[in-house]
């Protein structure tokens, strides 16, 4: 395959910026506020990564995903997950079939998972057992059934949502499906202003929509795109030395992390930061990664991968502030 040029990539980069506010703004139309949670689920978006949402029930996580995945004309498909849902309704299953000639054969029934915008519906309500089923597609873009893979479409994104309140029939997701996730974004009560907002749009007789573009086509260049952005030895250092300094044995560990941390971010994370650092500076015009993108993108990408010690969980400690510490002393 032939490397594109620098035209190409100027060419490109201007419809990756055109493509990212054209979605922002269509969100807009239908969601209200969260600024900040819109323009991190983006990134992941076009990071090729994936989102754990976490709000109270009524703030409209399930609606940001839909609204995504119409705004850019993707195959949507919801797993809302409860107690009883089993790993086959998550994955798909073989089927027992008759062929056209009488016979009877097994045949592929594909499940939810096999969508481009994958909303796992309060993901923490489901077993164990079935949230395994997510990570195999999660890492490795494909499923297993039987012995034999089916890959997954791009572009595939998983955005699940869970409620931190609802303590009653959930299930904590183990450390390696939180590695997972590219992104955990916090969605808080909004103020009055925009609950006027709400109320305004939902309540009259105007149903707002959103304008659908792109395609899997039309998205699967732009996506490409984020990893010829470059990023400085300097800059991946402060990177690296952000994901190092989570670590309560790592010289650069601030005394919070010492003290209430028992396993920091893996690899992972350090993954994330470097690709939304690029994603970010490609919106920004540039096709170089900065500080200023790095440390924008570090409290999502590192705070549920902190693991808390005994006494962290008793004295009730806020990873994301762990993770402010870090960054305070990382950037000194």
């Amino acid at each position: 395959m032939t490397a594109p040029t620098q035209d190409d990539l100027t060419t490109q980069a201007a419809i990756f910026r055109d493509c990212f506010e054209h979605l922002r703004a269509e969100i807009g139309r239908v969601f209200v506020g969260h600024a900040d949670v819109v323009e991190h689920l983006l990134l992941c978006f076009f990071c090729q990564g994936h989102a754990l949402l976490e709000g109270a029930p009524g703030l409209g996580k399930t609606l940001l995903v839909r609204t995504l995945a119409d705004a850019v004309s993707l195959r949507f498909t919801r797993i809302q997950c409860t107690p009883d849902l089993m790993p086959g309704d998550v994955t798909g299953t073989n089927v027992l079939t008759e062929a056209p000639d009488g016979s009877r054969v097994f045949r592929f029934q594909p499940g939810p998972i096999f969508g481009h915008v994958v909303l796992a519906d309060e993901i923490n309500r489901a077993t164990p057992r079935t949230q395994a089923a997510f990570l195999e597609a999660m890492q490795e873009r494909r499923v297993t059934i039987f012995g034999v893979t089916h890959p997954l479409d791009e572009p595939f994104c998983v955005l699940a949502t869970q409620n931190p309140l609802e303590m009653e029939g959930t299930y904590p997701l183990p450390e390696a499906q939180l590695d997972r996730f590219f992104f955990k974004l916090t969605l808080g009560m909004p103020g009055v202003a925009e609950l006027a907002e709400i109320m305004a749009r939902t309540t009259g007789d105007a149903t707002p929509h959103v304008t659908a573009r792109y395609g899997a086509d039309g998205l699967r260049p732009l996506l490409a795109l984020v990893r010829h952005v470059k990023i400085g030895s300097e800059v991946m250092r402060l990177a690296l030395r952000l994901v190092r300094a989570t670590h309560p044995d790592a010289d650069e560990a601030p005394a919070g992390i010492r003290r209430y941390v028992k396993h920091g971010a893996s690899p992972r994370a350090a993954q994330a930061i470097v690709l939304a650092s690029k994603a970010r500076a490609l919106l920004a015009g540039r096709f170089h990664a900065s500080s200023e993108d790095v440390l924008s993108v570090a409290l999502p990408a590192l705070a549920h991968r902190l693991i808390l010690n005994f006494q962290g969980e008793m004295d009730r400690v806020s990873t994301a502030s762990l993770v402010r510490d870090v960054m305070a002393s990382v950037s000194e």
